[in-house]
């Protein structure tokens, strides 16, 4: 039922040895997803304002996604009437033998198969993950349903490109925070009316991840204030038409990660639900479970 608007600047990447600060973000600027297709998080471009300062931009951003009209069925086929034949003389003249009885099958128990059980394992320390980031990604709630590996999946340098546009130079930014890997994953809630991908970036230290989060607005959607994250940057775009799909951001960090909740929801998003998903987010990080 949905209808996926595309997003995407050049950038220059800072020296590394000398972490950028946050600057004036420059003018530049994703429908339900089919399952098992992957998506990955919004595009956004990167572009430094000036020389050693550096803005992350997200270019965006709605998702709109239509509800499609009910499929129109066609009226059944009205039944042949049943002919019924006249018995025969010979017919009526011959008794028919006596019904055999047939065994009857006794049901065989069915062990029940245990779910999967994750063997992602991971570690946190004074705000230093270790293992495999997978781990640190927001649990899906119960009854809700992944779209690909139910543990997620590990970004290639290239899916992390892909999220920032492909942009010239985007591989020696993110270096120059210290970038080490990337980790994703989308899931729609059970009542199937909310759709959330987490991503996770982790950098090379907590100021680092800091730092990035500073220089990280996203274009085409208005910002919002998440209740009780006083350093988070949120993101809200309402649809159109009520029919439509409503899209929030939220955008933050943890330790030397930092982690980016998008959320699809039918008609005008709550932004007490995107609070929610990234102070959950939030705890998984500190807390590692």
């Amino acid at each position: 039922m949905s209808e996926p608007e595309n997003e995407s600047a050049a950038a220059e990447p800072p020296a590394p040895a000398q972490p950028p600060v946050p600057a004036e973000e420059p003018a530049t600027a994703p429908a339900e997803p089919q399952p098992p297709a992957r998506r990955l998080p919004r595009a956004v471009g990167v572009a430094l304002a000036t020389a050693g300062l550096l803005a992350v931009t997200a270019a965006s951003a709605a998702v709109t996604v239509a509800v499609g009209k009910p499929d129109s069925h066609p009226a059944a086929a009205p039944a042949a009437p049943a002919v019924t034949a006249a018995p025969t003389a010979s017919a009526s003249a011959t008794a028919s033998p006596s019904p055999t009885a047939e065994p009857v099958p006794v049901p065989t128990a069915v062990p029940s198969v245990p779910a999967p059980v994750s063997t992602v394992k991971g570690t946190v320390s004074g705000g230093k993950h270790a293992g495999d980031l997978r781990y640190f990604l927001l649990p899906i709630p119960a009854g809700g349903e992944s779209y690909g590996p139910a543990d997620g999946m590990t970004m290639t340098d290239e899916d992390v490109a892909d999220i920032f546009g492909k942009q010239d130079g985007i591989k020696d930014i993110l270096a120059s925070y210290g970038y080490k890997e990337g980790a994703t994953r989308m899931y729609r809630t059970a009542d199937g009316k909310v759709e959330v991908t987490v991503t996770l970036l982790h950098f090379g230290s907590s100021a680092m991840a800091t730092d990035f989060v500073k220089g990280y607005t996203v274009k085409s959607q208005d910002p919002i204030d998440l209740d009780g994250l006083p350093d988070a940057r949120g993101y809200l775009k309402k649809p159109k038409q009520q029919a439509y799909t409503g899209s929030m951001t939220g955008i933050a960090s943890q330790g030397d990660v930092q982690y980016t909740i998008d959320v699809d929801v039918k008609g005008t998003p709550d932004k007490a639900l995107l609070s929610e998903l990234m102070k959950r987010q939030r705890d998984w990080l500190a807390s590692g479970g």
